[in-house]
């Protein structure tokens, strides 16, 4: 099995960005942990750039792809049209609980076309997405 982890805008600066929020662990320090954990291989890619997001989603030839666009997932039609566009499934991750931040982060355009989002678990959300992979293999 092959899982892609895509994640968007100012996710490069985990471990640094309003670590109350986000943590202060950083993503390749936390992807370490996760390939300890899985035995199947898990690539990564993060961009600040939303069509680089959509190239590398839209050329995944993987079996599952973890996103989380950040800010994008608010406010791309682009990224939700690909997600909805490909036949790989996708499961959406955010760190922190949308729903306790600020109203204009209350909407996902991603969500809608997700297999399912997890968010609010902090970086074990990314574990949580994984399991499910697992679970339910294709």
């Amino acid at each position: 099995m092959k899982i892609l982890i895509v994640n968007g805008p100012n996710l490069n600066l985990l471990g640094q960005r309003e670590p109350q929020i986000y943590g202060n662990v950083t993503f390749e320090d936390y992807l370490k942990e996760l390939n300890s954990i899985f035995n199947f291989q898990i690539d990564y890619f993060q961009s600040n750039i939303e069509g680089e997001l959509i190239n590398i989603i839209q050329e995944s030839k993987h079996d599952g792809i973890i996103l989380n666009a950040g800010g994008y997932s608010h406010t791309s039609v682009a990224l939700r049209d690909c997600v909805l566009a490909i036949e790989v499934p996708v499961i959406e991750v955010h760190i922190s609980n949308l729903s306790k931040r600020e109203s204009f982060r209350h909407t996902s355009l991603i969500s809608p076309v997700a297999v399912g989002s997890i968010m609010g678990f902090g970086i074990s959300g990314y574990q949580l997405a994984l399991n499910y992979f697992v679970i339910n293999r294709r």
